[in-house]
């Protein structure tokens, strides 16, 4: 798929930044870079994160050190509408949209059948939790494939986008159970 990971990093940032203005917000679910913590690699990391458009709220991920977070957040810069370019949670959260409540969390959280109620995650590598209340939005994630419209890989998924997995998904999973 890509000749190289500098390869892949221009590529993310390309397709994310064709689609997220300045005033967006970006909740990244975990797993920034899988990296070790000395300063060089830091500092590239930093430098990619920093060519991403929007405001950008990371959720912590099984991969993601505190050393990356710290360092982060110690050179975090002021977007021009005043707000931080970087934010960071340590677990998940809730944001309520369309009447409806997400949960948005690293790993898989089960929230149990619910006409309102979903955790959109990452962690999950090419593969789905068979449950219509649980989305995968990693950039490598089978529930992308309910979109009619393909994204190109690395592109953050919209709330217009998500909302539509949301519904193809409990579509696909009343035919089948």
């Amino acid at each position: 798929m890509f000749f190289s990971v500098n390869d892949m990093n221009n590529t993310i940032v390309e397709n994310w930044n064709s689609v997220v203005n300045d005033n967006d917000t970006v909740y990244h679910l975990g797993d920034i870079a899988l990296i070790n913590s000395k300063k060089e690699d830091l500092k590239r990391v930093l430098e990619i994160l920093k060519k991403l458009k929007g405001q950008i709220v990371f959720l912590k991920g099984n991969h993601d050190s505190r050393a990356l977070f710290k360092f982060i957040d110690k050179n975090n810069v002021i977007l021009p509408d005043g707000r931080m370019k970087f934010t960071f949670i340590d677990v998940g959260l809730i944001l309520k949209l369309n009447h409806y409540q997400l949960f948005l969390t690293h790993y898989p959280l089960l929230v149990g059948p619910s006409k309102n109620r979903v955790n959109v995650h990452g962690h999950i590598h090419h593969s789905s939790v068979n449950s219509p209340w649980n989305i995968n939005v990693g950039v490598d994630s089978a529930d992308i494939d309910y979109l009619i419209n393909k994204l190109p890989f690395g592109t953050p998924i919209s709330e217009k986008n998500l909302f539509k997995i949301i519904e193809a998904k409990l579509i696909d999973h009343k035919k089948r159970w």
